[in-house]
């Protein structure tokens, strides 16, 4: 029964005319998600999903750089607040500058990889735990300047943080607020929605391309053997600086679409644990492979926010009161789940075919 099953998807997969059917299913399944999940549960969903894009470019990012390179990447999220201020600050009234939205994206994602650069190059002899420490360190130094920059001159507002943030416009329409387009009434959050869905399609497409090209495999040399891959000739030390670089321009460019959708910034918002969280969901998802990262950014975004809103409903039904407090509850099966996903699935939930063969070869005893 599964050899017919495995004929049939083959045959699919041959198929262009089924893989093009297949490809417009699924476009316009993305394209009505948002007003399915408003009439279903209610538009915090529509919300949801758009953080869960939002982590998704950061966990596409982070994987290039602990992934692909095999960099361990504890302050990736300072990229992401590097993006979300260079935008906050210059498309807002506290400089008085109100700079358009596609010009701060790339400026924040230009400014992101610089950073990235710079946290690079000074720990390209670094390895394995020594690596995490200092980029631990970069992330908290970054966090900590944003919340200190408000004297002698303000800068960043400190701790107060930056708000009225200009939201993104395009022909006219402001995603702060809903607009009516062929007819039919559009929420903000579906706008946001959908331009992010378009942004993190191009991030996937730009990942594959990376990781089939000569730079994709080089990063992989690098993160098996450093020594043989200098030995074969590969420039080490750039192709390092490129994983970080390559890596922070996701963060900056997600770091700039959050501000606009959020509309306010503060430096609570890029605390050490968000770096945890997106690096948990490259390792849960697989680390290296993108459709597996893309699998845990959405798990690890949506799965939370559901046990937030079902846990106090169901142990009211079950024991009459709220015996865990829903956050709590949250944490608990979150970090539960983890452990037992790293005892059963060590590769993650969709390892890469590479790293499901070095597992395997790695556990099956050698013959004889």
């Amino acid at each position: 029964m599964t050899a017919i099953w495995a004929r049939r998807f083959e045959h699919l997969r041959r198929d262009p005319r089924s893989r093009w059917i297949g490809l417009a299913l699924m476009v316009v399944a993305l394209a009505v998600l948002p007003f399915a999940l408003e009439a279903t549960v209610g538009r915090t969903w529509v919300r949801i999903m758009d953080l869960a894009l939002l982590y998704t470019m950061l966990a596409l990012g982070l994987n290039i750089v602990v992934g692909f390179a095999g960099l361990l990447d504890l302050g990736y999220i300072a990229f992401y607040a590097v993006g979300a201020y260079v935008y906050a600050l210059l498309a807002s009234p506290h400089f008085h500058l109100h700079l358009p939205w596609w010009l701060l994206l790339p400026l924040g994602a230009v400014l992101a990889a610089f950073f990235g650069v710079v946290l690079g190059a000074p720990t390209l002899r670094l390895r394995g735990d020594y690596l995490a420490i200092v980029t631990l360190g970069f992330g908290e130094i970054i966090r900590i300047f944003l919340n200190n920059l408000n004297a002698p001159v303000n800068i960043t507002n400190g701790p107060q943080g930056v708000n009225l943030i200009d939201p993104v416009t395009i022909g006219g329409v402001s995603f702060s607020r809903a607009s009516t387009l062929l007819g039919i009434s559009v929420p903000g959050t579906h706008l946001h929605y959908y331009l992010f869905l378009l942004l993190t399609l191009l991030v996937i497409f730009v990942c594959l391309r990376l990781e089939d090209s000569r730079i994709g495999r080089a990063w992989v040399a690098i993160r098996e053997d450093e020594i043989a891959a200098q030995a074969m000739g590969i420039n080490t030390r750039n192709i390092k600086l490129l994983a970080f670089g390559m890596g922070a321009t996701f963060g900056g460019v997600a770091g700039g679409l959050f501000a606009s959708l959020q509309g306010f910034v503060s430096p609570e918002s890029f605390a050490l644990w968000e770096s945890i969280t997106v690096l948990c969901m490259v390792v849960l998802g697989g680390m290296g492979h993108v459709a597996g990262v893309v699998l845990g950014a959405l798990l690890l975004t949506t799965l939370p926010e559901l046990l937030r809103h079902t846990a106090a409903p169901i142990q009211q039904q079950l024991f009459g009161k709220v015996v865990l407090d829903p956050e709590s509850l949250r944490m608990l099966l979150f970090g539960l789940a983890l452990i037992l996903v790293m005892l059963l699935r060590p590769a993650g939930l969709w390892p890469s075919p590479v790293r499901r063969r070095e597992l395997t070869s790695a556990t099956t005893p050698e013959v004889v």
